[in-house]
């Protein structure tokens, strides 16, 4: 019986894989990966939050990137399927973009957004 490959839950971009090789080589020595979440605040209720991440969780999301591992928050991933993530420069600012199919909504900032 061949095994089926299940899908990554959030898409890269190489731009973002870039930036998480380039934050893994910045990266404290007990990193072991960059953690999403979603965790709630800002006035929306749902933020977008990167860290690095000293410990495995069985129940995270593991993504093998060609600039280390990338983790999803177990409890974040029913909010962040199917999204797509790059990271943006210009001029003025620089971080990670969300394209979310699941967001209904965000705050005038772009800060925090509704599911």
């Amino acid at each position: 019986m061949a095994t089926r490959v299940r899908p990554a839950a959030i898409l890269l971009t190489p731009n973002a894989e870039r930036r998480v090789a380039d934050l893994m080589a910045k990266a404290p020595a007990d990193a072991i990966g960059v953690k999403l979440s979603t965790p709630r605040r800002g006035c929306s209720g749902l933020a977008y939050s990167v860290d690095y991440v000293t410990a495995a969780n069985a129940m995270d999301e593991r993504i093998e990137t060609p600039g280390g591992t990338f983790f999803v928050d177990g409890g974040s991933i029913l909010y962040l399927i199917g999204s797509t993530m790059d990271w943006v420069e210009d001029d003025f600012t620089a971080g990670f973009v969300f394209a979310n199919p699941n967001a209904k909504g965000a705050c005038g900032c772009g800060e925090s957004f509704t599911v």
